[in-house]
C-alpha cells in the first residue's frame, strides 16, 4: 500500500565556516543531530536562523539560508521551511543569482509536493529544469527531472514517470559521481513497475538501487538500504511471497540507527514486518508490532501511514473474528481518508468495511464505484495537467522574451515598422478586396448557371405538359367520347322494347358507362401526378444531386425532405442557394470528412425553412475552418437569403451544418 520514497532530498554540502562564524556553526550542526529531540533541533535551527537572516546579502549568507532551509525540511517545519526558501529566493534574485535561484525553485517545489499541491510543484520543478538546462548544469539537471518524474509517480502517471527517468539516465550518462542519482532513479523505476504490475522489473531495479549504494556519496544516514529492502520486500508482499518478504523487511530494520535517523522508514518496516507475519500466521509479537508502528506514526503525523496501520489491524481483528475492533479501525481509517481527501485510502476503507459488514455491502459498493470513477478521470486527466503547465510555462516566457525584444528595437526602428507595416496593410487589403471580387465574379457564374439550368428544366417540362394535354384531348375524343356516343344511342334504341333480351342489353351498357367512368377518373389521376410533378420540380432536382452522389461515393445518404412544402411559391434566388450550399457541403464531406453516413434534412418548422447536413465524419477545427472558401460560400448564401448558419464540429466527432433561412407564410405554404 505504500512504498518509501529513495533517500531524503537535502544533502547539504558541508561549507568551511571561518571562526567569527563558531556558534552558527555550532546550531546548525546541533540541528542536524538526529539523536536530539525534534523540539530541540527546532529551537537550535531557529537560533541559526536568526544569525543569517540579519547577515549582508552576498553568496555565504544565501548557502546559510539553504542551511536553515535544509534543516527545517528534515524536522518537517514546513512553515519554517517555506518562509526560507522565499527569503533566499527574494535574495538570490536581487543578486542575479541564477544558480541559486534554480535551487530556491526546486525546494518550493518539494514544499508545495509535502502540502499535495501537485499543480504548483510541477511547475517549479519544471522552473528549475530550464534553468539548469539552460546553464548546462547535467547533474542538478537530472535531480530536478527525478523529482518531477516522484511526483508525476504519485499523481498516478506512472508511464510519465517511467518516460522522464529513462531520460534522466540518458543526460547523466558519462558524467561521474552519480551514483545518488543513479539510486533514486533505478528506485524510482522499481516502484513504478511494481504499480504497473510488472515484477520482474521491479525486482531487476530495486536490486540495481542496492548495486549503486556507496556510503562516501550517499551518506548512511540517508538509510537508502534500507528503503531499498523495504520496497524488495514490500513487491514480494504483493506477489504473496510472505517469506521472502518478511526476510526483506527484517533486513531493513537491522540498518544501524534507523530508528533516529529515518523513523517513518522504521514505523514502515515494522507494520510491513507485522503485516507478513500475519500473513504468514505467524502471532509471535502481534498485534504489539502493529500498535508500535501506528504509535510512532501517530506522534510523526504520518496520515498515510496511519491510514495503513489502522487498514492492517482492521484486517488482523477481522482474521481473529474480533468484529468490534476491525470494524472500529476500518472506520477510523475512512474517516481519516476523507478528512485527507485520499480518494485511494477512501476506496481501501470502503472495501475493507464491505469485508466487515456484508450485511451493508451494497451500501459500501455504490459509493465505492462512484468515487473509483471519479478517480480514474482524474488520473487520466494528469498528464495532460502536467503538459499544459510545461506548455503555459514556456509560453510565457517565450512572451516575456518577446515583450523585451520588441520594447528594446522599438527604439530604432519604430519608423520603419510603421512604413512596413502601413505597406503591408496596403497590399492586404488590396488582396482581400480582389479576392472578395473573384469570390463574388465566382459566385454568380455558378448562380446564372444554376438558374439556366432550372429554365431549362422547365421549358423541357412545358413541353411534356403540352404534348401530355395534346394525347388527353386525343383520347377523350377519340375514345372515351365515341364509346358514350355509342352507348347513348344504343339506349335510344332499346327504349321501344321492354322483353327480357332488351334489359339485358340495357345492363350490358350500363356496364360500359361504368368502364368509361373509371377511365376518365384515370386520366384525372395523369393529370394531379402531372401536376405535382410541375409543382415539385426543384425537388426534382435536389433528387438528381442525391442520386448523383449515392451513385459516385461509398457513404450512405440519407434524405428527408417536407412533402406539405409548395416550392412553386419560394423564390429562384432561395433556391439556387439553397441548392448550391447542399453541393457545396456533399463536396466537403467527399473530400475530407471520411464519413460513413451523410444525413440531410429539409424542413419548415413556423415562419422558418431549416436545411440541416450531418455527416460522422473525422470532424474539424471551427474556428480555424471559418476562413476557409467553402465555409465562407456556405455563409454568404445563407446572408443573401436572410438567413443564419450554425456549423458544429470537433476532432473526431462528425460535422453539423444548420441554414435557417426567414420566410412569410406568403413564400411558403402547407398543404391544408
Amino acid at each position: 500500500m505504500c512504498v518509501f520514497f529513495g533517500c531524503s532530498k537535502k544533502n547539504t554540502k558541508k561549507i568551511p565556516i571561518t571562526s567569527s562564524e563558531d556558534s552558527l556553526s555550532s546550531y546548525f550542526s546541533l540541528a542536524n543531530d538526529f539523536s536530539l529531540p525534534r523540539q530541540k533541533r527546532q529551537e537550535y535551527n531557529q537560533k541559526a536562523f536568526d544569525i543569517v537572516v540579519n547577515h549582508e546579502n552576498d553568496s555565504l549568507n544565501r548557502v546559510n539560508l539553504f542551511k536553515v532551509a535544509n534543516r527545517y525540511y528534515n524536522i518537517n517545519n514546513w512553515k519554517d521551511f517555506s518562509k526560507a526558501v522565499h527569503l533566499v529566493l527574494k535574495k538570490s534574485e536581487s543578486a542575479k543569482d541564477t544558480i541559486n535561484i534554480a535551487k530556491a525553485f526546486t525546494y518550493l517545489g518539494d514544499y508545495y509536493e509535502s502540502q499535495a499541491i501537485t499543480d504548483s510543484a510541477f511547475l517549479f520543478y519544471y522552473k528549475a529544469e530550464k534553468m539548469y538546462n539552460k546553464l548546462s548544469d547535467n547533474i542538478n539537471l537530472s535531480k530536478a527531472l527525478i523529482n518531477k518524474a516522484t511526483l508525476q509517480f504519485k499523481s498516478g502517471d506512472f508511464l510519465g514517470s517511467e518516460k522522464a527517468v529513462f531520460n534522466v539516465l540518458r543526460i547523466i550518462k558519462g558524467e561521474k559521481q552519480v551514483n545518488s542519482i543513479l539510486y533514486d532513479a533505478y528506485n524510482l523505476l522499481g516502484i513504478t513497475y511494481s504499480e504497473l504490475g510488472e515484477f520482474d522489473k521491479a525486482i531487476e531495479y530495486n536490486n540495481k538501487a542496492l548495486s549503486v549504494i556507496d556510503d562516501e556519496i550517499i551518506p548512511v544516514e540517508f538509510q537508502s538500504r534500507a528503503t531499498s529492502y523495504n520496497n524488495i520486500g514490500f513487491l514480494y508482499l504483493n506477489s504473496q511471497k510472505y517469506i521472502l518478504a518478511k526476510e526483506y523487511f527484517q533486513k531493513g530494520l537491522e540498518q544501524k540507527k534507523l530508528n533516529i535517523q529515518k523513523p517513518a522508514l522504521y514505523a514502515m518496516l515494522l507494520d510491513n514486518l507485522a503485516y507478513s507475519k500475519f500473513k504468514l500466521k505467524d502471532s509471535d509479537r502481534l498485534p504489539e508490532l502493529f500498535y508500535e508502528s501506528l504509535k510512532l506514526r501517530d506522534s510523526l503525523q504520518l496520515t498515510s501511514g496511519i491510514f495503513v496501520n489502522k487498514i492492517h489491524l482492521s484486517e488482523y481483528f477481522s482474521s481473529r473474528k474480533d468484529t468490534i475492533k476491525a470494524l472500529k479501525y476500518s472506520k477510523e481509517a475512512l474517516l481519516l481518508s476523507r478528512e485527507t481527501k485520499n480518494s485511494r485510502d477512501i476506496l481501501v476503507a470502503l472495501k475493507q468495511l464491505a469485508v466487515i459488514q456484508p450485511q451493508k455491502a451494497s451500501v459500501y459498493s455504490k459509493e465505492y464505484i462512484r468515487i473509483n470513477e471519479e478517480l480514474q478521470k482524474a488520473e487520466r486527466k494528469i498528464g495532460d495537467k502536467f503538459s499544459r503547465i510545461e506548455y503555459e510555462t514556456d509560453q510565457i516566457k517565450g512572451e516575456n522574451t518577446d515583450l523585451e525584444t520588441k520594447n528594446r528595437n522599438l527604439l530604432f526602428g519604430f519608423s520603419a515598422f510603421t512604413m512596413l507595416g502601413l505597406f503591408l496593410y496596403i497590399i492586404k487589403a488590396q488582396k482581400t478586396k480582389n479576392r472578395e471580387l473573384l469570390f463574388k465574379q465566382e459566385q454568380q457564374k455558378v448562380n446564372e448557371e444554376i438558374y439556366n439550368l432550372m429554365i431549362s428544366q422547365q421549358s423541357t417540362i412545358e413541353t411534356n405538359r403540352i404534348v401530355e394535354k395534346k394525347r388527353v384531348a386525343q383520347e377523350l375524343h377519340d375514345g372515351v367520347l365515341g364509346r358514350m356516343f355509342g352507348v347513348r344511342m344504343n339506349l335510344d334504341g332499346l327504349n321501344k322494347f321492354n322483353d327480357e333480351m332488351a334489359v339485358n342489353q340495357r345492363n350490358s351498357y350500363l356496364s360500359e358507362l361504368k368502364n368509361i367512368e373509371q377511365d376518365i377518373r384515370e386520366i384525372s389521376h395523369d393529370l394531379n401526378r402531372e401536376k405535382s410533378e410541375l409543382i415539385n420540380n426543384f425537388v426534382a432536382i435536389v433528387n438528381n444531386l442525391f442520386e448523383e452522389q449515392k451513385k459516385t461515393f461509398e457513404p450512405k445518404l440519407v434524405t428527408i425532405i417536407d412533402s406539405a412544402i409548395k416550392w412553386e411559391s419560394l423564390s429562384n434566388a432561395v433556391k439556387i442557394n439553397l441548392y448550391r450550399i447542399i453541393q457545396e457541403s456533399l463536396q466537403n464531406i467527399n473530400k475530407y470528412a471520411n464519413a460513413n453516413t451523410i444525413k440531410v434534412e429539409i424542413k419548415k418548422k413556423g415562419d422558418d425553412l431549416f436545411l440541416s447536413i450531418n455527416d460522422d465524419g473525422v470532424g474539424f477545427n471551427v474556428n480555424k475552418a471559418k476562413r476557409g472558401i467553402g465555409i465562407q460560400n456556405i455563409q454568404s448564401r445563407t446572408n443573401e437569403c436572410d438567413g443564419t448558419v450554425e456549423i458544429k464540429s470537433n476532432k473526431g466527432e462528425g460535422t453539423t451544418i444548420t441554414i435557417t433561412v426567414p420566410i412569410e407564410q406568403k413564400q411558403i405554404l402547407t398543404e391544408k
